[in-house]
């Protein structure tokens, strides 16, 4: 039984090889970045984990979703609502013995001062002052009961400066919601680890980085998607894939308000990037994305998902069993998988706008299952299927809902996806292992699962596995599906460089090595690394290439190589992706 400590709970927790830290996914919720922290977990056994939960409050999902593997050791609970948090912080509050002499107004200029310094790239200030008056390890005062002081509103007013739309009572609760989320991720003692790994920018990296700091470990950082823009674009109603850069809290907001909220997590991020000892990104774009925030290539590496080959054999053969009659022209009806949420930023109206193209070219012998819950934004999913229906393809567009997708996935011909943001998405590996084409929209790391050119063991490079247009561009979509259905010789190509390409750079048995060379090198234990492919020094060479995985000389076995023999190929039979080179 894995060991739980709730906020009010003061027991200590063993130290731990590294610990997991991410915001309302693992154990308790199911989605992309927990699968990941699980495939972790259980391909490094000999390694152990806590996990440091961060959740809204007491009232969150706690029931596991996932069998935790016995290498868990603990789960350690953190809640961010101000109504966890408001009894502690309010003794704080009215406790100005807690300042142990310093004056309200010294403090308020000092912390200041320190945020100012983020913004001008020098986080130093910050952290000398959270080590002074936040860290319980190490701190002569508190910081929190400068907060209700008028030194700090003067101070406060100052930086606002003439923000008609903000009242003095508007601006009081507004510091008020940052000083509690600070306090519930900052005053504490973090669980001991030798490698704290964050799996987003936020809350996640303060966490990281404060027990790092606190336990002499390291930071690990995994950007799975770029929070940051992330956040901020939903806060500011934007499209997902518009860019956010260390002047948008400047340029973008259109209140006060908002510009509070957006210069919090560009400075957020600003604060954290430099203490990250290392940082994986999931695909090359990320790198360049990231260093407009603030993000540092040197430090950065590509480190993608990874998909377990055996896991789709059956799946493999029954794409293989379908293949003659596509190639032949015998195929009567294709069916085609969206694997995806019915939110907006999944792009579900602008894919039917792209059926819609397609029955206008003629093209009627197909369907489009849409795999996902709909449940999420139910007025978004009912605008779906009244638009359908008023267009005319409601017919062809068949919401499923929730499936699980590996059961099912081999029923279908390719996979579609009209996104507006995706990270590295690991139903496009799923889809890939068994065979399947993907078309698409170009948006985060789909360029390089589909399109960027992957070295194959016979030293060449893989093609594309499908077609990927801009996002929006339905009747671009539509015309990358006809071009899967009008050429045989193409599907199977498409076919073929799935496989090729999931084996050559996305097998689970590689990265997950890469997973343990990174936490070995940074401490998390006794024996250090010896992989040649998990240097943490990366040159510009390596960020330029993306990072990819490159077959050291001389070497042997080949866990990043594939084979390019047609035969090899088609049957599936690629032996789980390890290849020994003839001499």
């Amino acid at each position: 039984m894995v060991k739980t400590r709730r906020p009010n709970e003061n027991f200590e927790l063993e130290e731990v090889d590294v610990a997991i830290v991410a915001e309302s996914t693992y154990p308790f919720l199911k989605g992309g970045v927990s699968a990941v922290v699980h495939d972790i977990i259980t391909n490094n056994p000999e390694l152990t984990f806590g996990i440091i939960h961060i959740a809204w409050d007491s009232e969150s999902p706690t029931e596991y979703l996932y069998d935790v593997p016995g290498n868990v050791l603990w789960v350690d609970m953190i809640y961010l609502s101000m109504a966890e948090t408001s009894v502690a912080l309010q003794k704080l509050f009215d406790s100005t013995t807690e300042l142990n002499g310093h004056s309200p107004n010294e403090v308020a200029k000092k912390l200041m001062y320190a945020l100012d310094q983020v913004t001008r790239d020098n986080p130093q200030p910050l952290w000398d002052l959270y080590d002074e008056a936040v860290n319980p390890l190490t701190r002569s005062y508190r910081l929190w009961p400068v907060f209700p002081t008028k030194a700090m509103m003067q101070q406060s007013i100052k930086m606002v400066g003439n923000a008609e739309d903000m009242s003095v009572g508007t601006l009081f609760w507004q510091l008020r919601d940052f000083f509690s989320l600070a306090f519930a991720i900052t005053d504490r003692v973090q669980p001991p680890a030798k490698v704290y790994h964050a799996h987003t920018t936020g809350y996640a990296s303060v966490i990281a980085a404060c027990g790092a700091r606190q336990h002499n470990g390291s930071f690990l950082l995994t950007e799975h998607n770029l929070y940051v823009r992330d956040t901020v674009n939903t806060l500011l109603d934007r499209r997902m894939d518009l860019p956010i850069t260390r002047t948008s809290h400047l340029e973008l907001p259109k209140n006060t308000v908002e510009y509070f909220w957006t210069r919090w997590w560009v400075e957020m991020g600003a604060w954290l990037y430099p203490s990250a000892d290392h940082i994986t990104y999931l695909y090359p774009l990320a790198i360049t994305e990231a260093e407009a925030l603030g993000g540092i290539p040197s430090k950065s590496e590509v480190l993608p998902n990874g998909m377990e080959w055996d896991d789709f054999s059956y799946g493999r053969l029954r794409r293989r069993e379908a293949l003659d009659d596509i190639v032949s022209g015998r195929k009567q009806n294709w069916r085609f998988a969206c694997i995806a949420r019915v939110v907006p930023i999944k792009g579900i109206i602008e894919l039917i706008d792209s059926v819609a193209h397609l029955v206008r070219m003629g093209y009627t012998n197909f369907t489009v299952d849409v795999l996902g819950p709909t449940d999420h934004i139910p007025e978004y999913y009912r605008r779906c299927v009244a638009y359908a229906e008023k267009i005319g393809v409601s017919d062809r567009v068949v919401f499923r809902g929730t499936v699980k997708v590996r059961e099912v996935i081999h029923d279908y011909d390719a996979l579609v996806l009209a996104s507006f943001n995706e990270g590295q998405p690991i139903v496009v590996l799923e889809s890939m292992a068994c065979g399947l084409p993907v078309v698409g929209t170009n948006v985060g790391g789909m360029d390089q699962v589909v399109r960027d050119p992957l070295p194959d063991l016979d030293g060449g490079e893989v093609g594309p596995c499908g077609i990927l247009v801009e996002p929006g561009d339905s009747e671009g979509l539509a015309k990358g599906i006809a071009t899967l259905m009008g050429s045989g010789e193409a599907y199977r190509e498409w076919y073929e460089n799935a496989l090729v390409r999931l084996q050559g750079t996305f097998l689970m048995p590689v990265v997950m090595s890469r997973y343990n060379a990174i936490y070995r090198r940074l401490g998390a234990a006794s024996t250090p690394a010896s992989l040649p492919n998990a240097d943490l020094a990366r040159g510009e060479d390596d960020v330029r290439e993306g990072g990819f995985l490159r077959r050291p000389k001389g070497s042997q076995l080949f866990g990043w190589g594939t084979t390019r023999n047609p035969e090899t190929v088609r049957t599936g039979q690629l032996m789980g992706g390890y290849f020994r080179r003839q001499k």
